[in-house]
């Protein structure tokens, strides 16, 4: 009766003690405060009910009439501050550790969108949705009824994240809508979501499994199914599944550019189309289509799917409406799936308005351009050889520019390259993007500048290496504007010249 919480210590109402060092050092932690506060509770608690049995007024008991006494005061102000300090000194320690995402070996920026993951893995030109598996007959009950309950209800994504064990991983952590939760338990990871700000944590996994979490902030109507699930694996099969979804992605697009030049019929549409209206639409539209008006119109029987304009239904399935809770699926969904999608919403419930929309109608009345399946399949390290090839045949090394001509460069530049991770008034996403506002990099060395943006930061991964991509120009007149934008104003200028000679170093 005395002892319940530490007789609960190993039982599923503790806090998950999880397979990470730092997870395990929070477990530590916790374990330590629990015994502290059991062992306070037992002697204040204890005291209390001993003077309540042998020091009742029936036993003839009489308060003592006393003030205060300084010994207890100090007495009982020193021993909580050291208690405190004694919790204090390891807590402080591990949440620094937390912190710590030095030396990583990959960097995965997370986004949460309602309602689903969005996982881009830097440098490996990889990046997927994650969306919840659970059949919706198994958590939709407005008659009453429901299928029977999978193993991991609610808790199974279409496509796990796949990191590599023993390795470093840090993660980039932001939204492009509200505020969401990346929470993982076993990992000790829980960081907010937060449109605009980036927030990072890391996770070394030594054994490979499968680890799985959720949305922990309340993140609207369908915060509940919104699962992570983690895929660890060892570095050989990492390795694998790094080429698997180099090929995967090389098929899609290949058959993304068959399905241009292909016409389906409605009834294929039609089959395709209901598939993706379940998995991605119903959980705003419904599966009726009646919608949860006035946020999710209904798409039954309305002007919109009925006789407006076919254009303008495929350009707001592909970029969304602002304002509103309707995003763009142009990301997520092929051609071919969006053209099934908006044909299956003009014909079903009723609406059977006989239209038909294939692949290239989608891309025509989107402008969205779909890269070759030659394209997809030329081995990057082979793509950038020639990048650099091409850049450095068709530029003049030996000229000299004016501050005037590599601002104007620079800025098109930055625009173009930079803008979209330090921001165009270049006060960065921190911690992950800094300002480069009066930033060390910037007031600092011109040669450590150059160096950073040719070949990327060691410590910071998500700072890409440019030397690919951009021509020794192109690297000079965006290092001049940083330098020079935003009230930085050092006056200096770098030259092309300046660049191939820190390229050669």
């Amino acid at each position: 009766m005395l002892l319940p919480s530490m007789a609960w210590a190993e039982k599923q109402l503790n806090l998950t003690k999880g397979v990470t060092d730092i997870s395990n050092e929070v477990y530590g932690l916790h374990m330590t405060a629990l015994y502290i506060c059991t062992a306070i509770g037992v002697v204040v608690f204890g005291a209390m009910i001993w003077s309540m049995i042998f020091h009742r007024k029936s036993k003839g008991a009489k308060a003592a009439t006393f003030h205060e006494s300084t010994k207890v005061e100090i007495i009982w102000t020193v021993v909580p501050i050291f208690i405190l300090i004694g919790m204090a000194i390891p807590a402080t320690k591990t949440l620094i550790s937390m912190e710590n995402n030095e030396d990583s070996e990959l960097t995965i920026q997370v986004t949460g969108s309602q309602w689903k993951w969005h996982y881009k893995y830097f440098g490996q030109d990889i990046e997927f949705y994650s969306v919840l598996s659970t059949p919706r007959e198994q958590y939709e009950n407005h008659n009453g009824e429901t299928s029977e309950k999978g193993e991991h209800y609610l808790l199974e994504v279409d496509k796990h994240l796949v990191i590599p064990a023993n390795k470093k991983v840090r993660f980039l952590i932001t939204s492009d809508d509200v505020i969401h939760s990346w929470w993982v338990p076993d990992f000790a990871v829980k960081q907010d979501a937060n449109p605009g700000f980036i927030n990072e944590a890391w996770a070394i996994v030594p054994k490979p499994g499968i680890y799985r979490g959720q949305c922990a902030e309340l993140c609207g109507k369908d915060h509940g199914f919104m699962p992570v699930v983690v895929e660890v694996k060892s570095e050989e099969n990492y390795a694998i599944w790094l080429e698997e979804q180099h090929q995967l992605k090389a098929d899609a697009a290949a058959a993304e550019a068959a399905s241009l030049n292909a016409t389906a019929s409605k009834e294929e549409l039609m089959q395709l189309g209901e598939q993706t209206y379940t998995a991605y639409c119903a959980a705003c539209h419904q599966p009726t289509g009646l919608g949860l008006p006035p946020a999710f119109p209904a798409l039954k029987g309305t002007p919109f799917t009925t006789t407006g304009s076919i254009d303008d239904h495929i350009n707001i399935v592909v970029n969304g409406r602002s304002g509103t809770g309707m995003q763009g699926y142009g990301k997520q969904l092929s051609l071919k799936e969006i053209a099934a999608v908006v044909t299956y919403e003009r014909n079903a419930w009723g609406n059977n308005t006989g239209d038909v929309v294939q692949a290239a109608d989608v891309q025509a009345a989107s402008g969205q351009s779909t890269p070759s399946a030659e394209s997809e399949v030329v081995e990057q390290g082979a793509d950038d050889l020639a990048t650099e090839v091409a850049l450095e045949t068709t530029e003049d090394l030996s000229k000299t520019y004016s501050l005037a001509e590599l601002m104007a460069k620079g800025e098109a530049v930055y625009n173009s390259s930079c803008a979209a991770c330090h921001q165009p008034t270049g006060a960065g996403l921190p911690p992950a993007f800094p300002s480069l506002i009066g930033s060390p990099i910037i007031k600092g060395d011109v040669s450590a500048h150059i160096d950073m943006v040719l070949n990327g930061s060691k410590k910071n991964p998500a700072m890409a290496a440019f030397k690919a991509t951009l021509s020794k120009t192109d690297i000079a007149a965006v290092i001049t504007y940083e330098r020079n934008a935003w009230g930085n104003d050092s006056g200096e200028t770098i030259q092309p010249a300046d660049v191939d000679a820190a390229s050669a170093k």
